[in-house]
């Protein structure tokens, strides 16, 4: 499981970073909200632990871009010394799943992110949307607009590292590495496989979602940033 940790008071972060990895979980982290909103925007995670008073931007923003503007549903706890009524439900209302008060015990922030993690492994988070595309990571069923959708093991696996991502551009080394580990194909593998899945995604419908971003990679997005 791999989390974001958006803190920037240095003790809190090192304390919380140490004890996570501890547990076993993979840890990134920042220390404003901006650099923060853009990791979780562009990187995959599993759950945002997120400080409400960040400089540049603070956590309600942070959370209600994350949800209103990126269309991303990761599971967030808000951390906060704020212990007033009105401060918790505006966290709830930004969009947070869960609200902790500083000071916490370390063990209390795990056994929230297990239990938030147990409720969205078990609802429908196996299923990455985009637009009208969906696929589904337990059955491998891939459709767009009700219409099924039938790709090789290398298109669905494109498909997923696009999907994750979205609506962030993955650079081509990155894609290749994902694809292939250190036994990389010629040069054209990676242009020939997303030529395939377009024309299984895209060339069907009105709306293209697969994007060449020249000199860098690719995103698949509603709208091309």
């Amino acid at each position: 499981m791999r989390i974001l940790v958006i803190e920037d008071n240095r003790d809190i972060l090192a304390n919380v970073l140490d004890y996570l990895q501890l547990k076993g979980y993979t840890v990134d982290c920042a220390q404003d909200g901006v650099t923060g909103l853009h990791l979780a925007v562009s990187e995959h995670y599993d759950l945002i632990v997120l400080d409400i008073m960040l400089p540049g931007m603070d956590g309600y923003q942070v959370c209600q871009r994350l949800r209103e503007d990126a269309g991303r549903d990761t599971p967030i706890i808000m951390l906060t010394a704020r212990d007033e009524l009105d401060d918790r439900l505006e966290g709830l209302r930004s969009g947070a799943d869960d609200y902790l008060i500083k000071p916490f015990a370390l063990s209390e922030l795990v056994a929230r992110i297990e239990a938030i993690l147990r409720r969205s492994q078990g609802s429908s988070r196996h299923i990455l949307a985009v637009a009208d595309l969906s696929y589904d990571l337990d059955t491998l069923q891939v459709s767009r607009a009700g219409q099924e959708l039938k790709l090789n093991r290398v298109g669905l696996k494109l498909l997923e590292l696009l999907m994750r991502r979205s609506p962030a551009v993955l650079r081509r080394a990155i894609l290749e590495e994902a694809l292939w580990g250190e036994e990389l194909p010629d040069s054209d593998s990676l242009r020939s496989h997303i030529h395939q899945l377009r024309q299984v995604v895209d060339k069907p419908f009105a709306l293209p979602l697969i994007h060449t971003v020249h000199g860098i990679g690719y995103c698949l997005a509603e709208r091309p940033q």
